[in-house]
């Protein structure tokens, strides 16, 4: 018989601590979707039959001040994206119990659309498989990706010429590209390395590591930081000095999150960004990842089309580059033929 009370013993307790467990029901209210500049409560459910002790609330990981077990969550503080609310609840037994919920941010703001006008028309490397582009003091500089074909390299923008030109290590994947203080930082794809280059000789200087951010991109910098896509909606801001990532942001429409970002270039204090394998770059604002303005270049593409046969898959635009002494924006796409300067018209 002493097997049999074994079992029954086994069960019994299993069944105690199951009805334990369900005094322990614990929820965290707040709507899944707000808009920017919204203020949102954020409290425990009424699910909970136990006594709480004590309730502390953290906001993407950061404790914030609560009373009463809740707290009001300030939207514009945070900007646009994800946040993940969590809270951790001490019971009186000494026990706790940590809960999470998202809660997704949306712009407050219609963007504005843009269409184009060409102004200008220079030759381009079809070879090159653009990844980051860049104008500094009268010249272009530009990566290319692939396996066993990324490069770094000093263009002249008249006539397309290749005046100085480094290759990258086969087995790296070239990616986003941007110069500060007199460096060149180039990004490697899925290697989460990126490279440091001499701005005059191309030579290399050291190398650097991302791991908070989940792959290289595209990047460029503002007079502060060097900034960084991930092929996600997030861009991150990088110590220049340590290349450490600080923090990011996320970009988003009054309608949904923009994802797969690009090709960076940072222009009169906004960030534009290339959207890989679609003909549009968006306008964020580095403060809070509200999508400004979406420029439609779908007519570009047609106009490459005339004289070059575009594969669809990999022959997309790609790459942005701002004359900022005469306010000239270029652009161009992985293996075109031609570099365009643009004019933004606001519809």
């Amino acid at each position: 018989m002493k097997p049999i009370y074994k079992i029954s013993f086994l069960f019994l307790s299993i069944i105690m601590f199951a009805s334990c467990e369900s005094k322990y029901r614990l929820s965290i209210k707040a709507p899944s979707k707000a808009i920017l500049e919204d203020k949102i409560k954020i409290s425990l459910s009424e699910e909970n039959n136990y006594p709480i002790k004590e309730v502390s609330f953290f906001v993407n990981g950061k404790e914030v001040t609560s009373t009463n077990s809740s707290f009001t969550l300030d939207t514009k503080d945070y900007g646009t994206g994800k946040l993940i609310i969590s809270a951790m609840v001490a019971y009186g037994d000494q026990k706790s119990k940590r809960i999470n919920k998202s809660v997704e941010i949306f712009s407050n703001i219609p963007f504005t659309s843009y269409d184009f006008k060409i102004i200008n028309v220079y030759p381009h490397d079809s070879s090159a498989y653009t990844q980051g582009l860049e104008y500094y003091n009268g010249f272009l500089y530009e990566t290319t990706g692939k396996n066993g074909k990324s490069s770094l390299r000093k263009v002249e923008l008249k006539t397309g010429k290749v005046l100085q030109k480094i290759d990258l290590n086969k087995r790296y994947f070239g990616e986003g590209m941007t110069i500060f203080n007199d460096k060149i930082f180039f990004l490697t794809w899925k290697a989460n390395k990126g490279f440091i280059y001499d701005l005059e000789t191309l030579k290399f200087k050291n190398e650097f590591s991302y791991n908070r951010s989940r792959e290289g991109w595209g990047l460029t910098h503002s007079k502060t930081e060097l900034i960084k896509s991930d092929g996600t909606s997030k861009i991150w801001f990088l110590d220049p000095k340590t290349q450490q990532e600080k923090r990011y942001i996320e970009a988003y429409t009054d309608k949904q999150s923009l994802n797969r970002l690009n090709e960076l270039e940072f222009i009169n204090g906004k960030i534009y960004a290339n959207y890989w394998q679609k003909p549009l770059i968006a306008i964020i604002n580095p403060n809070n990842g509200i999508v400004e303005g979406i420029i439609n270049l779908s007519g570009l593409v047609k106009e490459m089309e005339k004289s070059q046969k575009l594969l669809k898959e990999d022959d997309v635009l790609n790459g942005i580059a701002f004359d900022e002494k005469n306010n000239r924006l270029f652009v161009t796409g992985k293996n075109w033929k031609k570099l365009f300067e643009i004019e933004l018209i606001k519809k």
